[in-house]
């Protein structure tokens, strides 16, 4: 069993000014002279916290941490303007070249598992391996699984809790009028809607162990959902299976796949299908872990990852 490294602080801190209206953060940790890590987070407009530093040996990792666009402490925090997926990998180009790192390793869980393949489809020459948890194709299907055609069977309640907060039944078409709410003109119906919607993101991805909060809805929560349904109302900015599509491209960069068996967020077909695509990564299943980066199988398996990673590349 791997457990978390010991907790560390940063060595330096900056904002990278990416274009006439973000400020990206970026922290950097570790060992300067190290194998360089760059780690994903999920969302969109999730963050990266403290113990995402400690997934890595800081002997003998660089490890690398960003706030996507609009999300963490980037500013403007939610900013919608100029900010999508390509913005994104240029970033990390942008990051990768300012710190002078030639290659460097991608961690990514879910969305940052997504942006770590596009990424590398884009970059190969970039990148020494990946290690991906909790797989996210940005596919239709996907969506379909997430909002009504699947995962709502599995809780009923919470899904019929968000379907309350809607003004009306819009005959199956909830994306969109959950978008238009959350974006509408009326903030209080925008707020209602926006707190159902990250209810039922929560309740999927944490189980029983989701607790809905009764107060109302923080202005910065409003952003969030904002930014979450500005990527899905877009699908992400790319082509329909473009990830999987892209795949054949990728040379033989070692991959490691960990996916819960217990995923309700991102089901284990997609990392199953991941694997099929790069024949040459592992797939590596957790019989009792589900989407969220906690618990001591995943902490175990992505920390045995790094540790494995580092003797590979």
């Amino acid at each position: 069993m791997k457990y978390f490294y010991p907790e560390i602080s940063p060595f330096h801190e900056f904002f990278l000014e990416a274009g006439d209206i973000h400020r990206v953060y970026v922290e950097q940790s570790g060992n300067p002279a190290g194998i360089p890590v760059v780690f994903l987070h999920g969302g969109p407009c999730s963050g990266t916290k403290p113990d995402h530093r400690r997934f890595f040996d800081p002997e003998r990792y660089h490890i690398i941490l960003l706030d996507q666009r609009g999300c963490g402490k980037s500013q403007p925090f939610g900013e919608l303007r100029e900010n999508s997926t390509q913005d994104l990998l240029a970033d990390l180009e942008l990051i990768r070249a300012g710190l002078g790192i030639r290659q460097w390793l991608l961690f990514g869980g879910s969305w940052g598992g997504t942006l770590a393949l596009l990424y590398a489809q884009q970059f190969p020459e970039r990148v020494l391996g990946m290690i991906l948890r909790g797989v996210f194709l940005a596919r239709r299907a996907d969506m379909d699984w997430f909002l009504g055609h699947g995962v709502n069977h599995i809780y009923p309640q919470q899904w019929q809790a968000l379907l309350d907060s809607l003004p009306q039944d819009n005959s199956g078409n909830f994306a969109q009028l959950i978008c238009d709410c959350v974006f509408g003109n009326d903030i209080e119906l925008a707020k209602q809607v926006a707190k159902q919607w990250l209810n039922w993101g929560a309740k999927v991805a944490l189980g029983n162990d989701f607790q809905p909060d009764a107060t109302e809805l923080s202005d910065q929560d409003l952003l969030q959902a904002r930014m979450e349904l500005h990527y899905a109302k877009h699908d992400y900015f790319m082509a329909e299976n473009q990830i999987l599509a892209g795949c054949q491209s990728l040379p033989a960069i070692p991959c490691i796949i960990i996916h819960g068996q217990n995923d309700l967020t991102c089901p284990l077909q997609s990392g199953w299908l991941l694997q099929q695509a790069l024949p040459l990564a592992r797939l590596q299943i957790l019989a009792n872990a589900g989407h969220i980066a906690r618990g001591e199988e995943m902490i175990s398996a992505l920390v045995a990852a790094t540790d494995e990673m580092a003797n590979l590349v």
